[in-house]
């Protein structure tokens, strides 16, 4: 599948990723977004998201990007990059459904197939890889390359993940072949925190609570504690990734309160359960090493019914 390809013959392409856009889903909707402008000027091209964080303000384009739909544009492809099923494209599903032409690249091994045309590769690192196998590789510029770079040091933790391959590898060199500041992308976009981001972290970590033997670590944030910090669930990244370092720990959970009884959860595990399956059972998808959902009920109902999912993969390992 090449994008040449794919959009051969149209006008009019538009874009989207997943809610609450995370760098992978950021760098592969504006890695396509640019490799297009590069190479098809004469296609007009969209990218629609919820705003980005501003640890991305340097990739080509985030300016462009548009936040709520334009009624009554249909367009001839729209593509949808790094999401796993149809409800995580909101507000911008009316824009898919009245396309002439829908794609979907993606690498969740969640994915629901509900493109016309889908290119999925669940062993794939990010999005980003999968869709730099689209590209022309002499037609990739500096741009292109600064935002693939970005979706792959997201999605693999800068390359520590288990998902990281030595495709993934050699696609990272091409990038940084192109003249990429690599070491300034990843400082600034996943290692940089704000003072009020230092804080919250501070406090997850102190208030986490170990269980299952220490093999499990949850902790959890309340709607009053993110008036309280002036943050809201952007500057949460990170914190499930340090809580995942700690010794000992083979299933990370983290969450944060998004309505009164609802919690948006994220969890990591190192090498044994699949949690994937359990962000499944929830309603939610991603991959076997990270995975999220939104869930009703009180934390501690919430961590007790993933604490059951747990044990229950544990005992069939045996």
């Amino acid at each position: 599948m090449k994008i040449a390809n794919i959009i051969s013959g149209a006008v009019t392409v538009g874009i989207t990723g997943h809610i609450r856009p995370d760098g992978d889903c950021v760098g592969s909707t504006l890695g396509l977004y640019n490799y297009i402008k590069d190479n098809m000027p004469e296609i007009e091209v969209d990218v629609y998201l919820e705003e980005p964080g501003e640890e991305f303000s340097y990739l080509n384009g985030i300016r462009e990007i548009k936040h709520t739909p334009v009624e009554g544009k249909v367009y001839d492809v729209f593509f949808v990059l790094d999401c796993s099923s149809l409800d995580r494209i909101e507000p911008f599903v009316n824009q898919f459904n009245s396309a002439k032409k829908t794609v979907c690249i993606d690498h969740h091994i969640s994915n629901t197939g509900f493109a016309d045309e889908s290119l999925v590769i669940p062993s794939a690192s990010s999005a980003c890889e999968v869709l730099y196998g689209t590209f022309d590789e002499e037609n990739v510029s500096k741009a292109v390359a600064e935002c693939i770079y970005t979706g792959i040091i997201h999605d693999t933790g800068v390359f520590k993940y288990s998902a990281t391959s030595a495709l993934t590898m050699t696609i990272a060199g091409k990038m940084m072949e192109k003249g990429i500041d690599y070491s300034d992308i990843i400082d600034n976009s996943f290692y940089k925190k704000t003072y009020v981001q230092n804080q919250i972290l501070g406090r997850a970590l102190l208030e986490s609570v170990l269980f299952y033997e220490g093999k499990c670590i949850f902790s959890v944030v309340t709607s009053k504690e993110l008036e309280f910090y002036g943050v809201t669930g952007k500057e949460l990244g990170g914190i499930v990734e340090q809580l995942r370092l700690t010794d000992g720990v083979e299933v990370a959970i983290f969450m944060y309160q998004v309505d009164d009884g609802e919690y948006k959860v994220s969890m990591r595990s190192k090498k044994i359960i699949d949690v994937s399956t359990i962000a499944v059972s929830f309603g939610g998808g991603g991959h076997v090493r990270a995975a999220g959902f939104n869930a009703k009920g009180t934390p501690h109902q919430i961590i007790n019914r993933i604490g059951t999912m747990i044990e229950a993969q544990y005992n069939e390992l045996g």
